[in-house]
């Protein structure tokens, strides 16, 4: 009886373990499967590449933007070359921050040219910054008074569009540190809004010019936008086509890559 009874112990006990080591498997299994789903898959060397060029357009339109904002050549105001009746005339450019008054002379103007200008001549110039960010006084160019609150939107407007440069550019490099795509999708945010408000920051001051010249009109001024806008337009034009190849290289499967024909594997 006793030799019966041992044999049932020794049975059960082996059963207890066996069930422990499975359960114990079972778990093991679970947590490297869990691992296994948890695991991000890195970027391949030509996803990598191709996200290194897309960055690179998007590095000319920043390097663009803060040529163009840093700049004061953003408009040029010009009068008569023959305002004054001498043999001096008067014209001005200015950007986000300061103005120039430059006094130029006339027999080095082209002659078929009616006003003074341009800015590239040699002349002796004044430059001095705007007051808006101190003291919030309006600057009077010409006997005209500037709209000192669409100056101050359009260059609040363009240190956003900055920020976000930043900001996307923050994300690229976290990706290409990484391997990883995640990333991808807010770079595109940031550089898409970035190349925006660019292109928003150049409407606002080109209204700010336009109050300028409504604001007397004894003075006659001839007005033309400067190699300054140009670059800021290149560069949210840049941003912008950027962002979107950011969109595209976030996608699982590229939309090209969807249109292709499967190959038939019987064949």
């Amino acid at each position: 009886m006793s030799m019966w009874s041992n044999f049932f112990v020794q049975q059960d006990e082996e059963g207890r373990i066996g069930v422990a080591g499975a359960g114990q498997g079972g778990g093991l299994a679970g947590m490297k499967g869990g691992r296994g789903q948890r695991r991000i898959h890195k970027m391949s060397d030509s996803q990598e590449g191709k996200i290194k060029l897309a960055f690179f357009v998007s590095i000319i339109g920043v390097t663009l933007t803060v040529l163009g904002v840093g700049t004061e050549f953003w408009v040029e105001l010009a009068q008569p070359k023959n305002f004054s009746g001498n043999q001096t005339c008067q014209m001005a450019h200015y950007g986000l921050w300061k103005g120039c008054i430059r006094t130029l002379w006339v027999a080095d103007i082209d002659p078929e040219r009616t006003s003074c200008g341009p800015a590239e001549l040699p002349g002796e110039s004044n430059c001095t910054y705007f007051k808006f960010f101190t003291s919030g006084e309006n600057a009077v160019i010409f006997k005209k008074t500037t709209n000192k609150n669409l100056n101050l939107a359009a260059a609040v407007v363009a240190l956003l569009s900055l920020t976000m440069m930043v900001m996307g550019s923050i994300c690229i490099a976290m990706s290409l540190s990484k391997g990883v795509q995640f990333f991808l999708k807010p770079a595109s945010f940031c550089f898409i809004l970035s190349g925006v408000l660019v292109l928003l920051s150049i409407v606002i001051f080109h209204q700010s010019v336009l109050a300028l010249l409504s604001s007397n009109h004894a003075v006659p001024l001839h007005h033309e936008l400067s190699w300054s806008v140009a670059c800021v337009g290149s560069a949210g034009a840049a941003l912008i086509f950027g962002g979107f190849l950011f969109v595209i290289l976030s996608l699982p499967v590229s939309p090209w890559q969807k249109c292709l024909p499967h190959k038939n594997s019987a064949t």
